[in-house]
């Protein structure tokens, strides 16, 4: 009912792209397993980042099997591959179903084996929120994987949680030293397990409201800050919330993303536009279509 509302309102039909007025960024609403239309959204540029977020063919969406599920991955894999730079980094996020073999996450690892790039790192952002609570070790993580082609760049970043830790000692240029002593930072650097980061919920500005599976922005911007320079392409296959488009936009990236689903094109537009306007990153508890969703109940009324 409420997409019924908001589709018409919506700028992109599929097959079409939206050209950022101001030159930077590019979104297109088609299907992410389409050749003839990703290589017209990319014309021939090459990724220097590329940030999945596919839907995981657990139970918020609709399920395939696994070897259906598997096979879609592959086709947007390879022109994932296809349109990577001589030197550039591939991050995905993937779920695991752990009432069911933890699929697709193993099966998806396998079939990166075969794209020629090299495994990187297996990342965990743990979530606030979980299930399971009662019969089982409560649910709260997500996994992300990092892949590279060639020597891509990759900036140190630090998070916000103090150094506390002593003890370590080593010698450095003959003198033995402490690794608080040798830091850079008086807080520690992120490792492959993310406790730092917010799960987005509706209290929270960033918050998009129709975007169940939205992910932090920080989480987002570091993996940004980390595995790009400024100037860098990024590229995105799974707009969703918008929240590649947003980070790349606050970093300095230019960013080239797309969504089989025209209500998530103008979701990631508005919030683009949102933010230029107002310095917002969402709409915490509104919503991107309130304009729209607010006439209709007016017009309802009369």
């Amino acid at each position: 009912m409420i997409r019924e509302l908001i589709v018409p309102h919506c700028r992109l039909k599929p097959g079409e792209m939206w050209i950022d007025p101001e030159g930077r960024h590019l979104v297109g609403c088609g299907d992410a397993t389409d050749e003839t239309y990703i290589n017209r959204l990319m014309e021939r540029k090459r990724a220097d980042l590329l940030v999945h977020d596919p839907p995981y063919n657990v139970a918020m969406f609709k399920r395939r099997t696994v070897a259906d599920y598997i096979e879609w991955c592959r086709k947007w894999v390879d022109l994932s591959v296809g349109m990577m730079a001589d030197d550039a980094t591939m991050y995905v996020w993937m779920g695991a179903d752990q009432k069911n073999h933890f699929q697709p996450l193993p099966q998806f690892m396998l079939l990166m084996t075969e794209t020629g790039l090299d495994s990187r790192s297996l990342i965990t952002l743990r979530n606030q929120r979980g299930y399971g609570t009662q019969n089982n070790w409560m649910a709260v993580r997500q996994e992300l994987l990092c892949y590279t082609r060639g020597r891509p760049v990759f900036n140190v970043q630090y998070t916000d949680i103090p150094r506390i830790l002593r003890g370590y000692y080593k010698k450095v240029d003959g003198v033995t030293t402490e690794n608080l002593e040798r830091s850079k930072s008086d807080c520690i650097r992120p490792g492959n397990v993310w406790v730092d980061i917010q799960q987005v919920f509706y209290r929270m500005e960033e918050n998009v409201n129709g975007c169940a599976a939205q992910k932090p922005l920080k989480a987002i911007e570091r993996i940004i800050k980390a595995s790009s320079q400024p100037g860098d392409l990024v590229v995105d296959f799974f707009a969703h919330a918008g929240t590649t488009l947003l980070a790349c936009e606050r970093l300095g990236r230019r960013c080239v993303t797309l969504d089989i689903e025209p209500v998530f094109c103008e979701t990631a537009i508005r919030r683009l536009e949102h933010f230029r306007m107002t310095g917002k990153t969402g709409w915490q508890m509104g919503h991107p279509f309130a304009k729209e969703m607010k006439q209709k109940q007016v017009a309802g009324t009369r």
